[in-house]
């Protein structure tokens, strides 16, 4: 079965991720629209580009670059988790669940800016798992401000992840004011460097209106069609059961996983309060969320116990994901 072979830490399962994918995607695919043009850069890159931010690919291709794209990107983060040992196992488990999170939603099956910007998170994940091994990490921290600041340049509501790195701070290190000083300096290298770009081209107006989104009124109420987001169901069904194994285990557990855990809630969290920020929300964003939850989910599935439980599971998560992008 599927997860009983993802289990196992073996090259042959990358074929198997990209059958997954491919099948999983599989809906957009046969209902491709007849045009589906991308926007990849918003809005501070996109201000620059004009009209070249705009990706006019055919909707087949499209759909296809971004299998290709977010297979990369489960196997990065698979990597990623092994060399941290947070599953204390190694297996392709995470980029397993990361490649059907990422199939939850057709706006996911498209190039966008949170898909590039979750290469962004893996790459910034990595380096805060890290920091937790080093004797001085000032250095580290300025880097990771500047990543984040990249990554707003893609997609603004990303600058929320900018948090994530004092709170990384708090969970692995003891207080050093010079840490928490430096990735502000990283972050606003990136924007200096930006100003003066647009001031070189003469579009320091447009410059200004990046900022709009802190202005943005955080929504008392958010219209949803209920139906649409059935297929999460079992993705919080199988969060439940994580919990569950997580208790059990949570205190058997090194320091640095313990730690480890804690970041990824706390990454989760803003991804998804971010979402204000963006002024035509779409479910797109909540990609940001996939790289979390994959290595929860996949938690639960290196450490539940009965086989027929943990498929059947699985199953139901991918059919319903099929199930909906056909009906």
């Amino acid at each position: 079965m599927i997860i009983s072979q993802f289990r196992n830490y073996s090259p042959i399962n990358i074929v198997f991720l990209s059958l997954v994918g491919f099948v999983l995607c599989l809906g957009i695919f046969l209902h491709l629209p007849d045009k589906l043009d991308s926007v990849i850069f918003e809005p501070a890159l996109g201000n620059l580009l004009g009209e070249n931010n705009l990706i006019n690919l055919s909707p087949a291709t499209n759909v296809f670059i971004t299998l290709i794209l977010t297979i990369f990107q489960a196997t990065i983060l698979n990597r990623i988790t092994s060399h941290f040992n947070l599953l204390g196992k190694p297996s392709f488990l995470v980029a397993l669940m990361y490649m059907t999170l990422a199939s939850l939603f057709l706006p996911f099956l498209v190039l966008s800016p949170t898909l590039i910007c979750n290469f962004i998170s893996i790459w910034m994940l990595s380096k805060l798992l890290s920091l937790y091994r080093q004797t001085d990490v000032k250095a580290e921290m300025f880097d990771l401000g500047m990543i984040v600041g990249i990554g707003s340049l893609v997609y603004f509501p990303f600058l929320s992840m900018f948090g994530l790195l004092w709170i990384g701070l708090l969970i692995f290190r003891p207080f050093n004011w010079r840490e928490w000083i430096t990735p502000l300096l990283g972050l606003a290298t990136v924007y200096f460097i930006l100003a003066v770009i647009y001031l070189w081209m003469g579009k320091m107006q447009q410059f200004y209106t990046i900022w709009l989104p802190f202005t943005y009124k955080f929504p008392t109420a958010i219209r949803i069609q209920l139906v649409d987001y059935l297929v999460l169901v079992p993705v919080f069904f199988t969060l439940i059961l994580f919990l569950m194994v997580l208790k059990d285990n949570f205190f058997k557990s090194v320091v640095h996983i313990r730690k480890s855990f804690q970041l990824l809630f706390f990454m989760l969290c803003l991804a998804v309060v971010s979402f204000y920020w963006n002024k035509k929300l779409t479910e797109a964003h909540f990609l940001l969320c996939a790289p979390s939850i994959a290595i929860y989910m996949a938690y639960y599935f290196t450490y539940a116990k009965k086989k027929w439980f943990f498929e059947v599971v699985y199953a139901i998560i991918t059919l319903t994901i099929i199930y909906f992008q056909f009906f």
